[in-house]
């Protein structure tokens, strides 16, 4: 087992794994999308606030009924979603597939019998205790998780029990920076809590590989996400303490898919869904909603993830998963 803590700063410097900004930026408002500003060079998309918030909860990322256990319960369709994106094999995935329906060993297989991630380096970026770090590791991913929070480096460390896996307390910018590249960069739940998302977007897409994956999940800004994160979730249940969230730091699905496309190189840099057409010209990468079942107690992916529709903006309208491609010629 290879378990790392590197570059751990004092408290006053704790910090979410987020990167100095330095011009573009996702817009709160609703009608504005993207705007594009010029910041004072100090300026950063750390928000102190968010990373104390998070520090203070550090001893719960373990617990399964706790402050997250509906990350707990949310990683199964997260590592669906990566599966589908990284390692789709059409033979397993229509359910009226013969293979699918009986070839379930044929499916380990192909898939290296879980293990999928197998020779790939994976960065998961704002790893929090490693919930997601640890379980890319079982499926043979390096992996690499930081976090500028250093308590929360310090649970991950403690709770880790699977090999090719370090944490390092450090941010996305200093690896981008140092040159560090990967085969899928991963940053769950943690681009609504930065100060610049769009930088912080650019920061990620530079560390990924030609013909390698970008996969992030969020929230979108909408009704339904205010009612049911903010009213519900934290206001109503308590399942999460307040302050949590902030729904206009919240992002759009489409908001995310073009910025990809018109500030991080679009089609020139990231390869076009097969199945979009000529849909979607100023847009680049694919989402997919994660809805809760009450009833089931469980996340699931939200229908094919087939691009349009009524259905579609449904399942998107409060958490989802975006993943990209970059393009095998792609300059490095």
């Amino acid at each position: 087992m290879r378990i790392a803590a590197s570059n751990i700063a004092g408290p006053s410097r704790l910090r979410s794994a987020v990167v100095a900004a330095r011009s573009t930026s996702f817009a709160s408002s609703a009608s504005s999308g993207l705007a594009t500003t010029p910041p004072p060079s100090s300026f950063s998309t750390i928000n102190d606030l968010e990373i104390s918030h998070f520090s203070r909860l550090a001893s719960e990322w373990w617990s399964e009924t706790g402050e997250f256990a509906l990350l707990h319960r949310m990683n199964p369709p997260r590592i669906e979603y990566m599966r589908q994106l990284i390692a789709f094999d059409p033979r397993f995935e229509s359910p009226w597939s013969f293979a699918a329906r009986h070839s379930d060993k044929a499916r380990e297989k192909a898939n290296g019998v879980g293990r999928w991630l197998t020779g790939k380096r994976v960065l998961d970026v704002g790893c929090g205790g490693g919930l997601l770090s640890e379980a890319l590791a079982r499926l043979g991913g390096d992996v690499i998780g930081v976090d500028a929070s250093g308590v929360n480096i310090g649970m991950a460390v403690a709770h880790a029990r699977v090999g090719s896996l370090e944490y390092r307390h450090t941010s996305a910018e200093a690896l981008r920076d140092a040159g560090e590249q990967f085969d899928v960069v991963c940053a769950m739940e943690v681009v609504e809590h930065v100060d610049e998302p769009g930088e912080f977007m650019k920061a990620l897409g530079d560390m990924v590989k030609p013909g390698g994956y970008l996969i992030m999940s969020t929230i979108s800004r909408t009704p339904l996400s205010r009612l049911l994160t903010l009213t519900m979730a934290e206001d109503v249940l308590r399942l999460v303490t307040p302050g949590t969230h902030t729904y206009t730091k919240y992002i759009k699905p489409e908001e995310i898919r073009r910025f990809v496309h018109s500030e991080m190189g679009g089609y020139d840099v990231w390869e076009k869904e097969e199945d979009a057409g000529d849909v979607r010209t100023d847009e680049v990468g694919r989402t997919r909603g994660i809805v809760y079942d009450p009833l089931g107690g469980k996340w699931r992916l939200w229908g094919s993830g087939v691009e349009g529709g009524w259905g579609k903006g449904l399942g998107e309208g409060c958490n989802y998963m975006y993943g990209a491609k970059k393009r095998v010629d792609a300059a490095k």
